[in-house]
């Protein structure tokens, strides 16, 4: 057994088994990671334990429903990361491609994300990188990438798919809103029980006929049903019949700004906030990743925890 393992040790690609540790963490579990590389479960996790074997120390706390990076792997992951960028980096050079991004680069993007938040990392990418050119399509949903032509795509909310490459760039914070005139001059709800008597608009995407609200300070959770008088996917929707006192609406905070600096909107229950929505950049797995989407992904990674209203992962 131990000249077996030796030999699978010796016999290892080790890039590609960093590469694997990598996506293991990135995906969160071994199945995913699996479905990413086209690979199986079995071989996944085979492959770990020979990078494990191979550096002698153990990178991932596995049980059957957790998976936790040790600090040996916290440390390898980071490392792993620096070296297969240089790799990729070394393989685009020889392959003509150098590090000046150039072409064109198909991008998805949420539809009011994508005209407003995300407008200046699209501008810091396209400065520094002169020779390229960006489609910038307006969808709310992940895409089919190979059929689409789509390089990458920023997706709000959990990904379901464990076939792509996910990158948790941050999240958005979610609050609870209405117009004076919405609530016919009664006091300002403080508690969820008042808001679950309110009319209600409701965003499809994120939720439909229940909110869930948590408390700030207590952690106290409460969830309550709802009749929306409108249900919409658009969220300037949402907003613009918020204003107009059509009901009650949930919505990310970074678009509710102006409305409630002048008054239009008012912040109900401020102690009470819904879940904030992860922010993904998704893109398909790959074995080289060319110039301009890696340097996407850098300057998507770095910009949008520095966005307003836009905390970090």
């Amino acid at each position: 057994m131990k000249t077996d393992a030796l030999s699978a040790v010796a016999g290892a690609d080790r890039l590609a088994l960093m590469e694997t540790f990598v996506r293991i963490v990135e995906a969160g579990n071994l199945s995913a990671a699996a479905a990413q590389l086209g690979s199986t479960q079995p071989t996944v996790s085979r492959r770990l334990q020979t990078l494990e074997r191979l550096l002698g120390v153990r990178l991932l706390q596995r049980s059957t429903h957790a998976m936790k990076l040790t600090d040996d792997g916290a440390r390898c992951y980071e490392r792993a990361k620096e070296l297969i960028a240089g790799w990729q980096t070394f393989e685009s050079e020889l392959r003509g491609a150098g590090d000046e991004p150039s072409g064109l680069l198909r991008v998805m993007v949420p539809h009011a994300l994508g005209q407003q938040q995300l407008i200046g990392p699209l501008a810091d990418y396209l400065r520094r990188a002169p020779r390229m050119s960006v489609e910038w399509l307006l969808h709310d949903r992940t895409p089919d990438f190979i059929a689409e032509g789509i390089d990458c795509a920023i997706h709000v909310g959990e990904v379901r798919d464990p076939s792509v490459v996910a990158l948790r760039l941050g999240e958005v914070p979610r609050i609870v809103v209405a117009a004076p005139s919405a609530l016919g001059g009664a006091p300002l709800p403080t508690q969820p029980d008042e808001l679950a008597r309110m009319p209600w608009l409701a965003l499809r995407t994120f939720y439909r006929d229940e909110v869930v609200l948590t408390h700030a300070e207590t952690g106290e959770t409460a969830r309550f049903p709802i009749r929306p008088r409108m249900s919409t996917d658009g969220l300037y929707a949402l907003r613009n019949a918020a204003v107009m006192g059509i009901g009650v609406g949930l919505a990310s905070s970074w678009a509710l700004t102006e409305e409630l600096a002048d008054g239009r909107l008012l912040h109900l229950a401020p102690q009470w906030r819904a879940a904030p929505l992860p922010v993904f950049l998704v893109y398909p797995p790959a074995r080289f990743y060319p110039a301009r989407l890696r340097r996407f992904i850098e300057t998507m990674r770095a910009a949008l925890p520095q966005v307003e209203d836009l905390r970090p992962r």
